[in-house]
C-alpha cells in the first residue's frame, strides 16, 4: 500500500504531545506512557474520577494513532484484516473492531468511522507503529494510509460534556453514540464522534495540533469541564468493564475469550474471510477454554494486574489483568481471565498477591452502568 507521510519510530526518550506544556502549566504530573510524556493526574485520581462521573473531564489522548485510509477496494481489503462489517458502514457511522492475527489473536482494538472519502481509524498509542506497519504490509498498494500525526485527539467525557461542547461547536448535540461528523470551532475544523472509553456520554475530538492548546483553553473555561489525567481514565474504563490493550487484550487472546463477541458482525461470522475465523467460530460454538470476567473483591485492598486466581485447593485457574479501587463503586474490582468452569457470575475464587489472599466473586460487567446516548433514547 502507499503512504504519504514518513513515520518516526518510538524513541527511548519519551516524546512530547501538542499539549505537553499546557498540562505542565496546569500542574499535571507527567509520566512516561506509550512512548510519550503524559499527565497521570492533576488534583488526584479519586477527585478527577468522581468529577467525570458527575460533570465532564477533558482527556488528552493524542498519543493514540489517527489514520485515514482511502482508495479503491478499501472496504474489502479492510474486511480481510478485521471482523467488522465495513461494507455496511454508513458515512459518519462508527464501529469498535479488532485487528486480528492469523490465529485469531487480537493485535489491537480499534475504532473505525466512515468519513467522506475514506475510513478514519483510531488505534492504541503503544502499538500504533506496529499497526501501521501491519496495515501497510497487508493492504494492497492502491490503498493510501495517511498517519494524521499533525492532529491532536481529545476526549471530553461525562454527563455534562454535551452542555459544554455544544456552546463551542453547535450541532454536536444531534450526534448519538457511535456517530460522528465535521463541526467548526472559531474557524477551526473539528472531527467529533460521540464516543469514548469511560462508559459515560461524551465525545472524541480530532483537531489540528497547532490549534489544540487554544481549544483546550476554551473547553476547560466552561464551568462543567476540568482536565483529567490517565489515572482516572484507567479507573473509569475499568468500572465500565472496558478492556485495555496490552493488559486485558493481547495477541494470545481471541475475541471470544475476551467476551467481545459483539465486535463480530453477523454477516462476517457467516461469511468468514477474516483472520482466525475457523478458530473463533469453534470457540463460539464450544466455548473458550478461558474467559474474561469481572471480579468484586472483598475488603478494601486493591488487587493489581498479575495476581493469580486460584480455586479452593489453591490450584491456579487464571490471572488478574486489571485491578484497582473503584471510586464510584466504593470497593476494589478487577478483570481476570479464568478457566471457563469458573466464569459464571457468582463463582467464588481466591486471588493471591504478594503472599496475601483476597476473596472475590465473579460478577457481570460493567461495574457501573453505561450512560451512552443512543438512537431513539
Amino acid at each position: 500500500m502507499s503512504d504519504d507521510t514518513i513515520d518516526q519510530p518510538i524513541a527511548e526518550e519519551p516524546m512530547t504531545l501538542p499539549l505537553d506544556a499546557w498540562h505542565r502549566a496546569r500542574g499535571g504530573r507527567m509520566v512516561p506512557f506509550a512512548g510519550y510524556h503524559m499527565p497521570v493526574q492533576y488534583e488526584g485520581i479519586m477527585a478527577e474520577h468522581l468529577w467525570v462521573r458527575e460533570s465532564a473531564g477533558l482527556f488528552d489522548v493524542s498519543h493514540m494513532g489517527q489514520l485515514l485510509l482511502s482508495g479503491e477496494g478499501l472496504d474489502a481489503a479492510l474486511e480481510a484484516l478485521i471482523p467488522a462489517d465495513v461494507k455496511g458502514l454508513k458515512v459518519h457511522q462508527q464501529r469498535y473492531s479488532l485487528l486480528l492475527a492469523d490465529n485469531g489473536g487480537i493485535l489491537d482494538d480499534i475504532m473505525i468511522t466512515r468519513w467522506p472519502g475514506g475510513i478514519y481509524m483510531v488505534v492504541n498509542g503503544a502499538v500504533k507503529f506496529d499497526d501501521i506497519g501491519h496495515l501497510r504490509d497487508s493492504l494492497p498498494d492502491d490503498i493510501t494510509l495517511n498517519h494524521m500525526d499533525e492532529h491532536a485527539l481529545l476526549a471530553l467525557q461525562g454527563p455534562k460534556a454535551v452542555d459544554a461542547l455544544k456552546r463551542l461547536a453547535p450541532g454536536v448535540e444531534t450526534l448519538v453514540f457511535m456517530t460522528g461528523g465535521r463541526f467548526d470551532w472559531a474557524g477551526t475544523p473539528l472531527w467529533v464522534s460521540r464516543s469514548g472509553y469511560t462508559g459515560e456520554d461524551g465525545f472524541e475530538i480530532s483537531i489540528a495540533a497547532d490549534r489544540a492548546e487554544a481549544f483546550a483553553d476554551a473547553i476547560t473555561a466552561e464551568p462543567e469541564v476540568r482536565p483529567i489525567g490517565l489515572g482516572a481514565r484507567d479507573s473509569l474504563r475499568l468500572e465500565a468493564g472496558l478492556p485495555l490493550y496490552g493488559h486485558d487484550l493481547d495477541p494470545e487472546t481471541t475475541p471470544v475469550m475476551a467476551d467481545l463477541g459483539f465486535a463480530l458482525s453477523k454477516r462476517r461470522r457467516e461469511e468468514g474471510g477474516f483472520p482466525g475465523h475457523a478458530r473463533i467460530m469453534l470457540e463460539r460454538e464450544q466455548g473458550p477454554a478461558v474467559k474474561r470476567v469481572g471480579l468484586a473483591v472483598e475488603g478494601r485492598q486493591p488487587v493489581r494486574e498479575g495476581a493469580l486466581v486460584v480455586d479452593g485447593e489453591g490450584s491456579e485457574i487464571g490471572r488478574v489483568t486489571s485491578g484497582g479501587f473503584a471510586p464510584s463503586v466504593g470497593a476494589p474490582i478487577a478483570m481476570a481471565y479464568v478457566a471457563a468452569a469458573f466464569a459464571a457470575p457468582g463463582s467464588k475464587v481466591t486471588l493471591t498477591q504478594r503472599g496475601k489472599l483476597h476473596q472475590a466473586t465473579v460478577t457481570a460487567m460493567p461495574f457501573v452502568p453505561h450512560r451512552y446516548v443512543r438512537q431513539g433514547a
